[in-house]
């Protein structure tokens, strides 16, 4: 029997395929049999292109059904999907082609004639075009071929997606997910998470993000169930259609929001059986908050993008604020010092975890895979955590000084190589500091060139602008003679941190 994450799937297909597995803001209706057969043709179009077992089928689009049938056709055909956040840069998604060697690069039209020649010069076949309303020239060309496609079978081991994920030298590593990765973490996430029969998830995430589309996505798909569709978070829209929902999953930033919306109470959330968040830390003020005004409490859970999801607070049980709850089943966590020695309870070091839910390494870079595994398969999360008695994990800070705003992860080094090219800029330091609404916001501390005069915070930000996707660009940028450093020279941006701490006011 194949290991194709797609046979499962449809192992888990309602026995009525009239039913509805997508419902868009518009209306628009995609029952499984739809989706099945759309699927089925960008596979085989994908198949007639050349696309072949293993080959990578990179796509940076705007959030669609038809986004969602073409993950699902690379699982069919075996080749191995990439998404890329849409926000993404010329010189950004020039790296990712050079790197991944995608056979089929599937791009928003407004782009196609920036980013072909790029990916031609990375030895992609083909380069074609999906818009946010689904048209196109994956459309136009898949619309004429037979849908009943069926799947190609795939060993446990072999590669369904690669996403990319930064480090701290700024240099991006595609996290090779292999088919058994991605069914051990749907499997477990559907289980704790109790879905059911006639559950509806409002999905208003990316789906170029492992929250998005593989917790999310996958979590509908193993239920037979639908979702309620809609191209981004937006408050108005979510609070009207959350009464005909049953399950939400969001990043700490919608929640906020929904606080912060008018008409948002217990009435609409009267279907809802569980609120999930993740991505990015739930600030315990936001946690009680939530509780007070609707009664319910926000079950949060923590993963990453190497491993899925690691570790969850209980659908039945204690949810602690401030936690992100036990591991999950087939999932195992510890925490251990600089030696490598497990810690006891209450302990902080370094948070490890093992699973069928670990990828298998970074694309092409044995070196980095070899230091992110221990010797007995254990996988170095870079966070700093502790355990309570009662097994919950509780994360304290991250090692790698991982800036998360709104969900999305921001590696300073690679804001800092932008801004320290900027004529007049000496130095800089990039870091996070709170914010209510992102949670963390990006922040930059500059010195000026020798003999020279600092460019103003308006002309950095606007070159970052240039060259990153957003949500990477500092919201402040600040001024200083030098920046703060210990006796080995390394930049202290924990001072840099208290010092600027204030600058977002934190509600609570």
């Amino acid at each position: 029997m194949s290991d194709n994450l797609f046979a499962l799937f449809q192992s888990r297909f309602p026995a009525e395929s009239s039913t509805t597995f997508i419902e868009t803001e518009e209306g628009r209706i995609y029952s499984y049999t739809a989706m099945a057969y759309r699927s089925g043709r960008y596979a085989r179009l994908l198949s007639d292109l050349g696309v072949a077992p293993g080959d990578r089928v990179l796509a940076q689009v705007e959030k669609s059904p038809e986004a969602v049938f073409l993950y699902l056709a690379c699982l069919r055909a075996g080749a191995v999907f990439l998404p890329l956040n849409s926000a993404y840069r010329r010189d950004e998604v020039a790296y990712f082609l050079q790197d991944s060697a995608p056979a089929v690069a599937v791009v928003d039209p407004g782009r196609e004639a920036e980013l072909a020649p790029l990916a031609a010069e990375a030895g992609c076949k083909r380069v074609m075009t999906l818009d946010a309303g689904g048209a196109g020239s994956l459309e136009q060309e898949a619309a004429t071929l037979d849908g009943d496609f069926g799947c190609v079978p795939r060993a446990a081991d072999d590669l369904a997606a690669m996403l990319y994920t930064s480090g701290t030298t700024g240099r991006s590593k595609g996290a090779m997910l292999t088919h058994g990765n991605l069914a051990a973490n749907a499997q477990a996430l559907h289980q704790s998470w109790g879905f059911r029969p006639g559950d509806r998830l409002l999905h208003a995430l990316p789906i170029y993000h492992a929250h998005g589309l593989f917790v999310a996505i996958n979590c509908v798909l193993l239920n037979g169930t639908d979702m309620l569709f809609l191209p981004r978070f937006d408050a108005e829209a979510v609070v009207r259609l959350l009464p005909r929902a049953t399950v939400m999953m969001g990043v700490p930033t919608f929640y906020t929001r929904l606080l912060a919306a008018p008409g948002f109470g217990p009435e609409a959330c009267r279907n809802i059986r569980v609120f999930i968040a993740g991505s990015a830390p739930l600030l315990p003020e936001t946690f009680a908050a939530f509780e007070k005004r609707t009664g319910q409490r926000i079950l949060e859970r923590y993963g990453m993008t190497e491993t899925g999801m690691n570790c969850s607070n209980p659908l039945e049980g204690v949810r602690k604020a401030g936690s992100v709850g036990p591991p999950l089943p087939g999932v195992e966590a510890r925490v251990v010092d600089e030696a490598g020695a497990a810690l006891g309870v209450e302990a902080v070091g370094d948070l490890e975890v093992r699973g069928a839910n670990v990828f298998k390494g970074y694309w092409r870079n044995p070196e980095k895979t070899a230091e992110a595994f221990r010797d007995d398969g254990f996988f170095v999360t870079g966070d700093l955590a502790k355990i309570d008695a009662e097994g919950y994990i509780h994360l304290v800070g991250r090692a790698k000084d991982l800036i998360i705003s709104g969900g999305f992860n921001v590696y300073p080094k690679e804001v800092e190589q932008v801004i320290d090219e900027i004529d007049g800029v000496g130095e800089s330091a990039v870091i996070g500091l709170p914010h209510p609404d992102f949670g963390e916001a990006v922040a930059a501390v500059v010195t000026a060139a020798d003999g020279q005069s600092s460019p103003d915070e308006s002309e950095i930000i606007a070159t970052a602008k240039e060259r990153l996707a957003g949500f990477k660009v500092p919201k402040r940028v600040f001024a200083c003679e030098a920046l703060p450093r210990n006796a080995m020279g390394k930049v202290q941006k924990n001072l840099l941190r208290e010092r600027y701490a204030g600058t977002f006011k934190v509600a609570g």
